[in-house]
């Protein structure tokens, strides 16, 4: 029996890839399309418009494996047993979400798909081909008999209308017949939710992070390497007839054998080589072009249409004309065009759109994503696509980015951008306006959902932080005793979202004034954290610089700064040098050595981190002004009043372009700029 997607004329949310592409080429002679279905529906489908059973899946193409090179008569590399299969197999007899983990080209989906055509053979096949199709995939495997939800690349099914812990236990829990939901995900997304991350986010890109992470919680994990055993190469060389086994064992000491069957290597050298004069510059470009969209964090297909607009700056950055570009269509081609049996450097068709491959987005060295493309993608992107946006620049601490994709995800109604866009607008220095923003928030969740909801208890923790930011401290110490209170009665006394109203307590409390209460409240939190969350997590390793902080008010300074030492050197093993919460861990160490009076080491050490935090923050981020003014304060206290004066008149013009009017880094710059010339 064919096989065929449900197909429309633009491109696709996410989730098209190289298994659509397959289904088209497939199945093309027999494919009728269903234009009246809208993209909310789009699930793998037979010809006649049925969900296919496992068992008729003969090609892994229609599973998501990387396609062969568009020769109808060419079967898929021969499958080889991977080590992980019995695990596999065991836990999906006992498990009823299991997640495969492992980096691109691994093998995931095709290890995946030949275990549930053995296990589950008349299971009812139901894929979502994208995002918005989830609730019609969730509903479809509801109502059969026995199902696998088939996720293949399972971040893009995750965000803005995306799969939720909630919506897996409706679907999974209580069921007498078997429903089991597979997915496979890159090591490359899946590190994003490792617990360091957790630590660099803030307001609703944390919560939002909890939501995917409750999802990813809940599977049942599975690793795959993508090096091949010595165990698993030896049973490959059953397979050496086929040239690309063949090929693939010939180079599995420097990668996978999966890797090189999906032509990984060769097609990130392919694209490297083309930027040559004369080569496929174009084609080069085209390619960069795709992967940046991706990076932007569009995570559908781009059109034929855009690739043509969008690529062009890459090419002018590279030489222009002096490369001899080929023209378009033959550029196309070329990025088209598959190597060996797998992918080309693009995957789709003119229909659905294009994917960059995924392999390239894990090149090494690659330019953070140009203006010029950003810019682009705001001009053309739908408010979904502009909320996916939004989130990965604010996850970057690219917050002007962040604030211009969120105002056009709220303009044009996408879930929760309100709620995301006055967090990002208070990260960008504008506490005030967030505040009101939030104001907002809190009386609709409040109506809609109760007043110890999750939601509103979530708007309600940003509300409160955000007023102490404006500067209401005592506000906001008293709004966060208020909700420790609550988030223990809702949610428990351990939950991540309570210890972290009660660092808040403890921490406005202390800029309020009373340092002695803030060290007995993290001194009992700091407890707490160690006994749920071990030594070595983001936020004991923050919790740790708050104690050490207010008890540098109340105690000795020589011990704060030994404590310091023995925290940042933890900090940068645990997280990195480059980590946000290492670099506020500097901040301290060189406030404290201004403290004891060495000026010129401390004007040196905030010198060193305005450096460090433009770089990971970049320069207009509130943390990088306020690093700007320590510095001036240090230079002050050296006596170098003229190079102080002219870097603080910098700072104030600086300050006032980002930051709100009023903003206490403004207020501070301006006293310390007429002091100095009053002085």
């Amino acid at each position: 029996m064919g096989l065929a997607a449900t197909w429309t004329t633009g491109p696709l949310a996410t989730g098209i890839g190289a298994a659509v592409t397959a289904v088209y080429t497939l199945v093309a002679d027999n494919m009728r399309p269903q234009r009246s279905r809208s993209h909310a529906g789009a699930l793998l489908r037979t010809t006649s418009g049925g969900i296919p059973r496992c068992g008729q899946l003969v090609r892994p193409e229609l599973a998501g494996v990387h396609p062969a090179d568009g020769q109808l008569d060419r079967s898929a590399p021969p499958y080889v047993e991977r080590d992980a299969e019995p695990v596999l197999r065991a836990a999906l007899a006992r498990e009823d979400f299991v997640l495969i983990l492992g980096e691109s080209t691994a093998g995931k989906t095709r290890l995946a798909y030949e275990v549930t055509r053995a296990l589950f053979p008349r299971h009812a096949f139901v894929r979502p081909l994208n995002r918005s199709a989830l609730a019609a995939a969730i509903e479809e495997t509801r109502r059969s008999k026995r199902a696998v939800l088939w996720l293949d690349d399972l971040e893009n099914y995750l965000g803005a209308d995306g799969l939720t812990s909630s919506m897996l236990a409706g679907l999974l829990q209580g069921r007498t017949d078997r429903a089991v939901v597979l997915a496979t995900m890159r090591s490359e997304e899946y590190r994003r939710y490792d617990a360091r991350e957790e630590s660099r986010l803030t307001g609703s890109d944390r919560d939002a992070w909890r939501v995917e992470r409750e999802v990813l919680d809940r599977a049942r994990k599975i690793r795959l390497a993508r090096h091949w055993s010595p165990a698993e190469q030896q049973r490959a060389t059953r397979y050496q007839a086929d040239p690309r086994i063949r090929l693939a064992l010939k180079s599995c000491d420097r990668f996978g054998v999966a890797e090189v069957v999906a032509a990984g290597p060769e097609l990130l050298a392919a694209w490297e080589n083309a930027w040559a004069p004369g080569a496929n510059p174009r084609g080069a470009a085209v390619v960069a072009t795709a992967v940046d969209c991706r990076r932007a964090g569009l995570l559908r297909p781009v059109s034929r249409q855009w690739l043509q607009e969008l690529h062009p700056p890459y090419l002018v950055e590279r030489g222009g004309p002096d490369l001899q570009p080929e023209p378009f269509e033959e550029a196309m081609q070329w990025a088209c065009k598959a190597a060996y049996a797998t992918s080309g450097l693009l995957v789709g068709n003119y229909s659905q759109g294009y994917l960059a491959f995924d392999y390239l987005l894990n090149k090494p060295g690659l330019s953070p994503v140009p203006d010029h493309l950003w810019e682009a993608l705001l001009t053309r992107v739908d408010p979904t696509d502009a909320y996916d946006m939004g989130l990965v620049a604010h996850q970057a601490n690219q917050l002007s980015r962040a604030v211009a994709a969120l105002e056009l995800a709220r303009s044009g109604g996408a879930a929760g951008a309100d709620y995301l866009l006055a967090i990002a607008v208070g990260d960008r220095g504008w506490p005030r306006q967030a505040v009101g923003d939030l104001e907002d928030v809190v009386r609709r969740r409040r109506a809609e959902l109760g007043w110890c909801h999750p939601d509103t208890l979530a708007a309600r923790h940003q509300l409160a932080f955000f007023r102490g930011e404006a500067g209401d401290t005592a506000v906001a110490a008293a709004a966060f005793g208020e909700l420790v209170v609550d988030t223990t009665a809702a949610l428990g006394p351990n939950h991540a979202d309570t210890l972290a109203a009660r660092h808040q307590r403890a921490y406005f409390t202390g800029e309020a004034g009373d340092s002695r209460t803030a060290v007995l409240q993290l001194r009992t939190l700091l407890a707490d954290r160690l006994r749920e969350e071990g030594p070595d997590h983001p936020q004991v390793l923050a919790t740790r610089r708050s104690l050490i902080w207010f008890s540098s008010l109340t105690g000795t300074l020589a011990d704060a700064q030994e404590e310091l030492r023995l925290l940042l050197r933890d900090a940068r093993r645990c997280l990195g040098p480059d980590s946000p919460h290492t670099l506020a861990i500097v901040s301290t160490q060189a406030v404290f050595t201004a403290r004891a009076g060495h000026a010129a080491e401390a004007a040196a050490a905030f010198g060193r981190l305005v450096t460090d935090r433009s770089r990971v923050l970049g320069t207009e981020h509130p943390h990088v002004i306020h690093t700007r003014l320590q510095r001036c304060q240090a230079l002050l206290s050296q006596g170098r009043t003229t190079e102080a004066g002219e870097d603080l008149a910098q700072v104030l013009r600086d300050a006032r372009r980002v930051l709100e009017p009023g903003h206490r880094h403004i207020e501070l710059a301006s006293d310390m700029l007429d002091e100095l010339r009053q002085g």
